[in-house]
């Protein structure tokens, strides 16, 4: 099983590093690690606009109970068209975008290796972004030594990390249904019609897919009967964003659930 120090010992060659913070306990972990490992360190945010602000809130709060330096990078994905128009291989360009971003912020800031929070669990899945930023010799500690989710958990609860316990998010993109552009407006109401959910169901995923405008609410499983008893309350607001009505999934909440 491996173990903090092992993740620490994979910095012994890297030289200064950057690290690909995204908010989340992955990315989360690998910066502690590279932080205390002794080698030259900073975190790196893209606040774009798939990035909910609760997830660049949580990125901020991270580098700063872990205490390393903080670059945030800003741009628009939605100018690129091949990611816009929402083809199966929208990640695979969104992590384009990405990757030369960080490899020029990179270059300019004399940071050596550029690395990210993938983890051995996330090859199992459909993730095209993991190829590009591969492309880019952008690497992944947790892959390469065989780190699987649970135990980044564990590991980040036993580094005293405050998002050990944070659900999975992924970005607002993917609540839209390949083949339906993505837009500005689009991505607004989905994190807004998140957030009245969230209100209802703090613990766990929650998402709000845009189904043809439909509002398709995900929680967990158990969450569910929480969420029915506040869904007279929710709908209306959900509406008034724009959505054409509200569902419940009661399969409960699945990774990559707009396209299934």
């Amino acid at each position: 099983m491996k173990t903090i120090s092992d993740l620490r010992g994979w910095f012994a060659d890297t030289g200064p590093v950057l690290v690909a913070l995204s908010g989340g306990v992955d990315s989360a972990l690998v910066a502690y690690a590279a932080h205390t490992s002794g080698v030259p360190s900073a975190a790196v945010t893209a606040d774009y606009r798939t990035l909910a602000r609760e997830e660049m809130e949580s990125a901020k709060s991270v580098a700063a109970q872990i205490g390393m330096r903080h670059h945030i990078i800003e741009y628009d994905e939605l100018d690129d068209e091949k990611f816009a128009r929402n083809d199966s291989d929208r990640c695979y360009h969104c992590r384009t975008q990405l990757g030369e971003r960080l490899l020029s912020l990179a270059a300019e800031a004399g940071y050596r290796t550029v690395v990210d929070g993938t983890n051995s669990d996330d090859v199992s899945e459909y993730r095209p972004g993991i190829a590009a930023m591969h492309r880019y010799g952008i690497r992944s500690p947790l892959l390469e030594i065989g780190v699987s989710k649970f135990r980044v958990r564990e590991m980040a609860r036993e580094a005293g990390l405050s998002v050990h316990n944070r659900p999975s998010n992924s970005c607002l993109a993917s609540r839209i249904p390949w083949g339906r552009r993505v837009t500005a407006q689009l991505l607004a109401r989905i994190e807004m019609g998140e957030r009245y959910v969230r209100q209802a169901v703090p613990d766990g995923p929650v998402r709000v897919r845009d189904i043809d405008g439909v509002a398709r609410i995900e929680v967990s499983r158990g969450a569910i009967p929480a969420l029915e008893r506040e869904i007279r309350s929710i709908a209306p607001r959900l509406l008034a964003l724009g959505f054409r009505r509200t569902e419940i999934n009661p399969s409960g909440y699945a990774a990559g659930g707009a396209n299934t």
